[in-house]
């Protein structure tokens, strides 16, 4: 259990994504709590499955609902959340967790580009201004979680829809704390290397280096217990220590006027690996 009071029995969780990965490991956790729960998710024969699965959970199967859910489409989180409030009287937590991969490269497709930045970004967007003026009214305190990601330069359409999130939230938690009387917190979830349906896809048995998705949901319900707004997962590869030499050397990138992304520059190799070896980063 989370010292956040959202997180707590007889509350209610909306989460999108949450017929696979971390979005259901999410909801397995929260029925746990003793959570009412509505789950979302595009893919109709997963959600049900999740549905059964999570509601053998629960001591009120009732407490579990599912809704078949475009989050690209702003009318969709509408009915989304009129069904939630209908079914429960609040929504304690909304989880938007729901987004694709396969975008590709700049010069990939089109089509794929703006399927990505649909349903990672704009399932953000939509979810966060369908819900959060409602959650906003709310006397209890509440919390919004935005999912984002440390995914690399591999898929260039992913990466901008998760920069894109980061944004979002950022500026969702500066609006929330200047709103009088509103009592919503905001948090991204940035997951390392996880093991869920976008990596499962591609077959075989879970990478070593991988962390579960329940790793990643304790580790954001610790770090929202501590009050944080960065939830940056490790994972069994990648340690705190290096993700912030990394995202210090990605910010003296503009700093210095560097090539872009020098990291992967093959002028920058060496120095980039000597800096990874260097001391702590963090000052205090």
């Amino acid at each position: 259990m989370t010292d956040h009071p959202a997180f707590a029995a007889d509350r209610a969780a909306v989460i999108t994504g949450a017929a696979s990965g971390i979005g259901l490991a999410a909801a397995a956790k929260f029925a746990g709590f003793g959570m009412k729960l509505m789950l979302a998710d595009a893919n109709a024969a997963a959600l049900e499955d999740a549905h059964d699965r999570v509601s053998k959970l629960t001591r009120r199967p009732d407490d579990v609902r599912s809704f078949v859910v475009d989050v690209s489409r702003a009318p969709d989180l509408e009915r989304l959340r009129d069904e939630a409030y209908e079914a429960f009287g609040e929504v304690a937590v909304l989880m938007n967790n729901a987004a694709i991969g396969g975008g590709g490269g700049v010069l990939g497709d089109e089509e794929k580009w703006r399927r990505i930045l649909d349903v990672n970004l704009w399932g953000v967007i939509n979810g966060v201004q369908a819900f959060a003026p409602s959650m906003i009214r709310q006397s209890e305190p509440s919390a919004i979680v935005n999912t984002g990601s440390k995914q690399g330069i591999t898929d260039a359409a992913y990466n901008v829809s998760k920069a894109g999130v980061k944004v979002v939230t950022e500026a969702l938690a500066h609006e929330l704390r200047n709103i009088e009387g509103a009592k919503v917190s905001a948090h991204l979830l940035i997951p390392g290397f996880t093991f869920t349906g976008l990596t499962a896809a591609a077959g075989g048995e879970k990478p070593a280096a991988a962390w579960t998705a329940e790793q990643v949901v304790d580790f954001m319900l610790a770090s929202i217990a501590a009050g944080d707004f960065y939830i940056l997962c490790p994972d069994n590869d990648v340690t705190r220590d290096m993700d912030e030499r990394r995202i210090f050397w990605a910010a003296h990138d503009i700093i210095e006027n560097r090539p872009a992304l020098s990291r992967w520059h093959p002028d920058y190799r060496t120095p980039f690996a000597e800096f990874m070896k260097g001391p702590p980063v963090r000052k205090g």
